[in-house]
């Protein structure tokens, strides 16, 4: 039984061969049909995770996940040619939740699809309580009237924070607890994501997120 369907959003036609024949042995995969209807492709194929290039025809990769960010959580990983640091930035800044440079290897692409598709099912146990605010299990940030829709990497986030309350949670238990193995991803990332996840949330009025200057964060 396939373990997930995912969505390969490029252009290059040898990547995409490369990428269904691999991820074919345990995933649906699809890829683009027409590169002008990405977003209704995404809707009707309703794909568990996306992996996306930056440079396609007619609009880039930055356009089609602020689209799909506009009505859909799923994960989203960049796969690009760029080496820019400003690029992955960009791809984080934009809802994308990681970011891979091309040539990238197979097997940590594995194990980042993996740990994505696993954690969406992890992080799912209880509605987390602080004060008068309650994170539900798909994301959901309330403070009793008003909510926010958290993409899954900032809920991931919030989540273990809320599991630790009044503790403070290193930056690389962070990285351990979310990417399993912090070799995957760098501490700019984490910052990229938290920045994001801090300025999403205080329209909201919460501000218990406290930055333990070279440690870590502490929610209380």
């Amino acid at each position: 039984m396939k373990q997930g369907k995912i969505y390969i959003i490029e252009d290059d036609e040898t990547i995409v061969k490369l990428l269904k024949q691999h991820l074919s042995q345990t995933y649906e995969v699809f890829s683009v049909q027409n590169f002008r209807a990405i977003k209704q492709e995404v809707e009707e194929i309703q794909p568990d995770l996306i992996l996306i290039d930056i440079t396609l025809p007619y609009f880039n990769g930055f356009y089609w996940t602020t689209e799909i960010r506009k009505t859909m959580t799923l994960p989203i990983i960049f796969i690009s040619s760029s080496d820019d640091e400003m690029d992955t930035v960009m791809a984080l800044n934009m809802g994308g939740d990681d970011f891979v440079s091309k040539p990238f290897s197979l097997t940590i692409l594995d194990a980042k699809i993996s740990a994505f598709l696993r954690r969406a099912y992890q992080f799912t146990s209880d509605t987390y309580q602080l004060g008068a605010f309650s994170l539900s299990r798909d994301g959901v940030l309330s403070d009793g009237t008003e909510q926010i829709s958290l993409l899954p990497t900032e809920n991931k986030i919030l989540s273990i924070l809320f599991e630790h309350q009044n503790q403070v949670v290193t930056k690389e238990e962070l990285l351990e607890k979310l990417w399993e193995n912090d070799s995957f991803i760098d501490q700019n990332t984490l910052s990229v994501n938290m920045a994001r996840l801090r300025k999403k949330i205080t329209p909201l009025g919460f501000n218990a997120i406290h930055t333990v200057r070279g440690v870590g964060y502490l929610l209380k």
